[in-house]
């Protein structure tokens, strides 16, 4: 092997080092969000509205499956007539993206969202959907900005355990948001599920131990219901 040689193999071998290293700390690359996957979901919102003829400046309540399934929320609130335009698995941005169908169209004068659980399972951190949350807001108040949105509050669920604490902090973002932002309000619900000692409750959920069974949406109406007043009474 030539003197040349030999000084060029040091060379070679950091190079090679260096783009190993490279490659092993680059970021992922984020996978593109899927909102095509809810169309057939927001074609069926769009088809009841159609047939139902839900009236202009209404209640609207929005967010994931904790609100599709949420079957007695017409009886909950007769006096508010709620519009139930939530669809399962959806994240925040989901509602935001299709706010030009499902939102903008009835101009509801208030909106409950309770969304979020499903962002943070699916590995965004509370500030990425409290980011998500704000944008939402954005959205709405740049076509309605007198609507007044009503964040309910996350809870934990026993499935999910170990996301309590990211949900917490996403609840204290939001609420602190909603203190110092117009039109903002803020349900809180991190307790709903937890007993005296900070224990889950699982008998307030379904087999699944995710979602509310009946005794679960209970404690939810109780306190979503002081919110539900005041926006039919204009406050």
């Amino acid at each position: 092997m030539s003197a040349m040689s030999r000084r060029f193999i040091p060379i070679i071998a950091f190079t090679l080092f260096a783009t190993l290293v490279s490659a092993q700390t680059k970021p992922a690359t984020t996978k593109p969000h899927n909102y095509a996957r809810w169309e057939p979901n927001i074609k069926k919102l769009e088809a009841k509205d159609a047939e139902e003829k839900p009236a202009r400046g209404g209640i609207m309540f929005m967010g994931s499956s904790m609100i599709v399934r949420w079957s007695t929320l017409a009886q909950d609130y007769p006096e508010a007539k709620p519009i139930n335009h939530a669809f399962g698995g959806s994240d925040i941005c989901d509602s935001t993206y299709y706010a030009d169908r499902i939102i903008f169209p009835l101009e509801p004068k208030t909106i409950f969202l309770r969304a979020g659980s499903n962002d943070i399972h699916g590995g965004k951190t509370p500030e990425q959907v409290f980011q998500d949350y704000k944008d939402f807001v954005a959205k709405v108040h740049s076509k309605l900005p007198d609507t007044t949105i009503v964040f309910i509050g996350l809870c934990p669920a026993p499935i999910r355990a170990s996301e309590s604490e990211a949900n917490k902090k996403l609840d204290e973002l939001v609420e602190a948001y909603s203190k110092e932002t117009p039109h903002l309000k803020f349900v809180p619900g991190y307790d709903t599920s937890l007993d005296a000692n900070g224990n889950i409750r699982e008998e307030l959920f379904q087999k699944d131990r995710l979602h509310f069974n009946p005794e679960g949406y209970k404690l939810m109406i109780a306190r979503v219901r002081p919110f539900v007043e005041e926006a039919v009474n204009g406050k």
